[in-house]
């Protein structure tokens, strides 16, 4: 009887505890309101002056990266019609040699072609960090200014009033600070 009472008056004692708790997360000062906004990020990404000029000087380098392999495709397209030519002429040994170069040649314009991307997509992603960077020291700031206690995605929220979106406000602001950026030429050391 006496370990029926004590689980009784533990489970008791645990149960006012826990609803003590839930009661003190759930009251909000009377004089404090939780300030929230909303932020539209794949709008800024989308809209954003730096964003634009960063996908502009991207495509300048993918531009010319292009003109690059289309030559060293030309050339290729040439030497196998070559190649194809002088079968009859060369020995069977000379033969598989000229083609084994060509192959290698062919491997080593593939791996151009990707390195070329690869380049590509670091400089696009470093560009694009430190646009990020700059967006979290204007939304820090913001934030200060304007006691938000909450900065939610666009995004992840299902509904919002209007006056909680501080999308433009962002915008504008990023547009003034950061209208532009130098993006390093791809291949290039940093």
């Amino acid at each position: 009887m006496k370990r029926f009472s004590y689980f009784s008056v533990a489970v008791f004692l645990m149960v006012l505890f826990v609803s003590g708790i839930a009661d003190a997360q759930t009251k909000v000062p009377e004089n404090e309101i939780a300030n929230i906004a909303v932020l539209n990020l794949e709008a800024i990404r989308r809209n954003a002056k730096v964003v634009k000029n960063i996908r502009e000087q991207v495509q300048k380098y993918r531009g010319s990266f292009e003109a690059e392999i289309k030559k060293e495709e030309d050339a290729l397209r040439n030497a196998n019609q070559e190649l194809a030519r002088q079968r009859s002429i060369l020995s069977p040994e000379a033969f598989v040699e000229e083609r084994r170069k060509f192959e290698q040649r062919v491997v080593t314009i593939q791996r151009l072609v990707q390195q070329r991307k690869a380049e590509l997509d670091q400089v696009q992603v470093l560009s694009m960090s430190k646009v990020e960077a700059k967006l979290n020291e204007i939304v820090t700031q913001l934030a200060k200014e304007h006691n938000l206690s909450l900065v939610l995605r666009g995004s992840q929220t299902i509904l919002a009033a209007q006056q909680l979106n501080i999308t433009i406000r962002v915008l504008k602001i990023l547009d003034t600070q950061m209208p532009s950026i130098v993006v390093p030429k791809p291949g290039q050391k940093k």
